[in-house]
C-alpha cells in the first residue's frame, strides 16, 4: 500500500512548524504535520505563553504589595502559588486549543508521533504504542525545536536542580532558589518566583547579567532587582550541587574565591540545546555545524526538498523568528520572491519587570562595526506618563550612524517597552532616519513618547530633559 502523500509535511508545530503548515495550507497546498507532544510545541505549551502568565501573576501581586503606593489599603493577601501554576497551565491549554482550531480551519492534518527522515525521502511516524506509519511528501519541513541545555556539572533531576518545565508546575513554591544563568529564561523566572517571595540568587558566568543585551541595559536590570532583593552573582561559575541534604549546597567559583550557597532548588537556565537527534539527518546526509542545520537564505537544506526553521538553524531562537522563516520557506516552495531575513532587524524581549526590548546593533557592536555613532537616551524618570503609572525605573536607548542618519540600534528597559519595541522594527526597515522621528508627533501623555525623546536627545533636541 502506498503511503499516504503530501504536498507539505512540517515535522514540528511550534511557532515555525504550525505558522509554515497554516500559510503553505493558504498557497493551496495539501499540509500535514507531524507533532510528539501537542500541537503548539514549546512555546504555547512550556515556553513563551505560559511563562507569561506566571509573571503577570507576580506583576498582579507585586501591585498588590505596593497598593498603598496608589492611595489603595489592601489586607490580608498572599500569593496562591498552586493557583497560578493552575491559571499558567489553562493559559497555555486554551492557545493549544485555538491551533487546534486553525489546523480544521486550514484544512491541515495532524498526525501525532515521532517524526523521522527516511533515506528515500519521506517522513516515518512512531506513535505512542510503537507503530511505524510511512508518509510521502514533495516538501518536508524540519521544525523540531530546542531544549533545555544541560551543563556537565549541573545534571537536571526535576527534583532539586531543574529545568525551565519543571520551574513551571512545581507543586510548591520554594522558599530559596539559585538561578543558574541569566539569558532570558532566567531572569523572568527570577523575577516571578523572587516577587511572590521566594529568596532568589542569580549565577552568571559573564561580567554582566542579560549578557546579550547592551551594557546600560544590563547595569539598569541589575540595579532593579537588587532593589527588589535578587542576589546577583556575576563574573561567577558553578561548579558542582550537593543535593544529598535536605537543601542543595552549591558551590560557586567566584571572583573572590569558592562560595558555598544553600537553597530548596536549583534552576538550570543555560540555555537551548537543539532537537536533531533520531530525525534521520544522518541518513539523508543533511549537512550540519555546531548542533544548527546549514540551509540557504529560503532554508532549503543540502538536500533538495528538505527544509529546517526554527531553533534548529542559524539565527536568534526565538518564536517570532521561527514564524517568519516559516512562511519564507513555504512562499519560496511556492513560487513566489519572499525576501530573505534581516537578522540584524530582528526585536529581542525580556518579560521580567522591568522589561526589556532591543533591536539592531549595541552601541559597542556599532562602534566595532566602524560606525560613527549619535546616541540619545531618555529615562522614565521624566516621563510624564511613567511617573503617574508608578514605572519610573528604566529608560530608552536609541542609536544612530552620524554620517547618514540610519537607525543602527535600539535598547529599552522599562514597564511595556516588548509593546513599544515594534515602532523601530518597522522604522528600520522603512529607513526612517531620526530627524523623521522627532518631526512624527507622538501622543502624549505616554511610555512610547520616550522614543521620540531619546531620538531627540541624539540630535540634542531634547525637550523634556
Amino acid at each position: 500500500m502506498s503511503a499516504p502523500s503530501y504536498d507539505v509535511i512540517v515535522i514540528g508545530s511550534g511557532p515555525g512548524g504550525y505558522v509554515a503548515a497554516i500559510r503553505a495550507s493558504q498557497l493551496g497546498m495539501k499540509v500535514a504535520v507531524v507533532e510528539r507532544e501537542e500541537l503548539g510545541g514549546i512555546c504555547l505549551n512550556w515556553g513563551c505563553i505560559p511563562t507569561k502568565a506566571l509573571l503577570k501573576s507576580a506583576q498582579v501581586f507585586d501591585y498588590i504589595h505596593h497598593a498603598q503606593d496608589y492611595g489603595i489599603s489592601v489586607k490580608d493577601f498572599s500569593a496562591n502559588f498552586p493557583q497560578m501554576i493552575q491559571r499558567s497551565r489553562q493559559v497555555a491549554d486554551g492557545m493549544s486549543k485555538g491551533i487546534q482550531f486553525l489546523f480544521r480551519k486550514n484544512k491541515i492534518d495532524a498526525i501525532f508521533g515521532f517524526g523521522k527522515l527516511t533515506k528515500d525521502k519521506q517522513v516515518e511516524v512512531t506513535d505512542k504504542e510503537g507503530k511505524k506509519t510511512t508518509y510521502a511528501a514533495k516538501h518536508i519541513i524540519l521544525a523540531t525545536g530546542g531544549r533545555a541545555r544541560e551543563l556537565p556539572n549541573l545534571k537536571i533531576d526535576d527534583k532539586k536542580i531543574i529545568g525551565y518545565r519543571r520551574a513551571m508546575v512545581m507543586e510548591k513554591q520554594p522558599e530559596s532558589m539559585v538561578v543558574v544563568g541569566s539569558g532570558a529564561i532566567g531572569v523572568e523566572f527570577a523575577y516571578f518566583y523572587n516577587a511572590i517571595g521566594t529568596k532568589v540568587t542569580i549565577v552568571e558566568y559573564l561580567p554582566n547579567i542579560v549578557p546579550l543585551e547592551d551594557e546600560e541595559i544590563s547595569k539598569q536590570l541589575e540595579k532593579s532587582f537588587k532593589k527588589a532583593g535578587v542576589q546577583i552573582m556575576t563574573s561567577s561559575e558553578v561548579t558542582g550541587v550537593d543535593t544529598s541534604g535536605k537543601l542543595c549546597k552549591v558551590k560557586i567559583k567566584t571572583p573572590k574565591g569558592e562560595e558555598t550557597l544553600e537553597a530548596e532548588v536549583v534552576l538550570s537556565a543555560v540555555g537551548v540545546a537543539t532537537n536533531l537527534e533520531g530525525i534521520g539527518l544522518e541518513d539523508l546526509n543533511i549537512k550540519t555545524e555546531k548542533g544548527k542545520v546549514l540551509v540557504d537564505d529560503y532554508y532549503q537544506t543540502n538536500v533538495a526538498g528538505v527544509y529546517a526553521i526554527g531553533d534548529i538553524v542559524r539565527g536568534q531562537a526565538l518564536a517570532h523568528v521561527a514564524s517568519a522563516e516559516g512562511i519564507i520557506c513555504v512562499e519560496k516552495i511556492a513560487g513566489h520572491h519572499p525576501e530573505p531575513l534581516d537578522y540584524n532587524n530582528i526585536p529581542g524581549c525580556t518579560y521580567c519587570s522591568p522589561e526589556i526590548a532591543s533591536v539592531g546593533y549595541t552601541e559597542k557592536a556599532a562602534k566595532e562595526a566602524g560606525y560613527e555613532v549619535k546616541v540619545g537616551k531618555f529615562p522614565f524618570s521624566a516621563s510624564g506618563k511613567a511617573s503617574a503609572a508608578g514605572t519610573k525605573d528604566g529608560f530608552i536607548k536609541v542609536i544612530f550612524d552620524a554620517k547618514y542618519g540610519e537607525w543602527l540600534g535600539a535598547h529599552m528597559i522599562g514597564a511595556n517597552v516588548t509593546e513599544m519595541i515594534a515602532e523601530v522594527v518597522v522604522a528600520r526597515r522603512l529607513e526612517t532616519t531620526g530627524h523623521e522621528i522627532i518631526k512624527s508627533v507622538h501622543p502624549h501623555p505616554t511610555m512610547s513618547e520616550a522614543i521620540m525623546e531619546a531620538a531627540a536627545a541624539a540630535y540634542n533636541e531634547v525637550i523634556h530633559l
